[in-house]
């Protein structure tokens, strides 16, 4: 009689199978939530709104970085349009920093036309979910709720989700310029961080800005 083979067993049947699909599980939240990130980061929406919130980024000694002068452009952009009638500068310090990413970017804003008393400045947190939730409370208290979050196309969906956790009925009009959209390089490499930062804050509700690719985004 021919050999037949013994069947594996059952319980390294299950097993296996098990394995396959956490493996395919994985792949499907990673790669839906990199399209996500891909996707929402070529949405600009100019919806009227209360404010236009620009994050901050890296400044040097009150001059802002080419990562948060691109922020700040799209900003008044939106603001000499009329998205918005107020344009709210986040972010705060780093040890030894005269000046917080808010306050870098005010200056920028006056100093190019905007009337100093559109700009509000809160300069708290050093990274996304330390800004965004003192954002969030300073629109509120000023009884206002819409918001336009201006950051890098890639930063996106995360600071949306971020910025509507912490009670803002938000929206993005990503920037179109600045060191990060220059290279296809250098999306991809954006894009992948993303993710990971998004599936990580999904995760345990915590940043993730720890992670970044360099020193200029925070």
């Amino acid at each position: 009689m021919p050999h037949v083979p013994p069947h594996p067993h059952p319980v390294r049947r299950f097993l296996r199978r098990l394995l396959v699909g956490f493996v395919l599980m994985g792949f499907l939240v990673v790669g839906g939530t990199a399209f996500r990130v891909w996707q929402v980061a070529r949405v600009d929406d100019r919806d009227r709104a209360d404010v236009v919130v620009v994050l901050g980024a890296a400044q040097y000694a009150g001059k802002p970085s080419k990562v948060l002068e691109a922020r700040l452009r799209q900003a008044k952009s939106l603001y000499e349009q009329g998205v918005a009638e107020y344009i709210v500068t986040g972010g705060g310090r780093r040890a030894g920093d005269r000046f917080t990413e808010a306050e870098a970017g005010r200056r920028w804003l006056v100093d190019r036309g905007v009337p100093e008393d559109r700009v509000i400045t809160v300069g708290e947190g050093n990274d996304t979910l330390g800004t965004l939730k003192a954002v969030a409370v300073e629109v509120k208290d000023r009884g206002w709720e819409t918001a336009v979050i201006v950051s890098d196309p890639w930063h996106s969906l995360r600071a949306r989700t971020m910025a509507e956790d912490a009670g803002l009925d938000a929206w993005t009009s990503p920037t179109h310029s600045g060191p990060i959209v220059q290279t296809r390089e250098t999306q991809a490499r954006y894009i992948l961080r993303e993710t990971a930062a998004l599936l990580y804050y999904r995760a345990t509700n915590a940043s993730a800005d720890g992670i970044a690719i360099d020193q200029e985004v925070g």
